[in-house]
């Protein structure tokens, strides 16, 4: 006789069949519950639905937390998380211009906290430089009259990387030239 195969986990598909027995009541509440579960499920549909004044806010706070930490609390960096928050608010809505501004606020605090306390960490420097080349991207996708405050940022980047060495900002520099904003 053969063994039945069993199923292991969950998938999407089960949870849509079951989602296929609620009424609209029944979804409003559920969507009310996911919502009051956490702050990261309050962010998604604030963005989703263009709520409130500031959408990006919760992004860049989390942002801000992972690559300018507070060394008096003993906070450590992560790259992983920084770059999570940016994911997150690209599935929550991925608005072509909030892309832009938070890999802009990105590279302004990871380079910013370098300069500031001299940070050596190679991982940490190489992820910002990968940063600032999706920026230069995200930026390139803009209509014309939303690029040059975003270059301008990201030129004031350029200038603070001038102070971190390990090559940052000969690897931006680089960038600006094939982007052709830098000769």
């Amino acid at each position: 006789m053969k063994a039945r195969k069993t199923k292991n986990s969950t998938s999407w598909s089960d949870v849509k069949t079951r989602l296929t027995h609620f009424d609209h009541d029944g979804l409003i509440g559920l969507v009310h519950e996911l919502y009051a579960a956490s702050k990261d499920n309050q962010a998604f549909l604030h963005a989703r639905f263009g709520l409130g004044e500031d959408v990006l806010k919760p992004y860049k706070t989390t942002i801000k937390r992972w690559l300018w930490p507070d060394a008096l609390r003993n906070q450590g960096t992560s790259v992983a998380q920084a770059k999570q928050s940016i994911a997150n608010y690209r599935k929550a809505t991925g608005q072509p211009e909030g892309l832009a501004e938070l890999m802009v606020f990105y590279c302004e605090c990871a380079s910013g906290f370098s300069a500031e306390v001299g940070l050596q960490d190679e991982g940490f420097l190489s992820a910002l430089v990968r940063m600032f080349a999706q920026a230069l991207q995200a930026i390139a996708r803009l209509p014309a009259a939303q690029q040059s405050l975003f270059m301008e940022r990201l030129d004031a980047v350029y200038r603070v990387s001038q102070r971190i060495g390990y090559g940052v900002e000969d690897a931006m520099r680089d960038l600006l030239i094939d982007h052709g904003t830098v000769d």
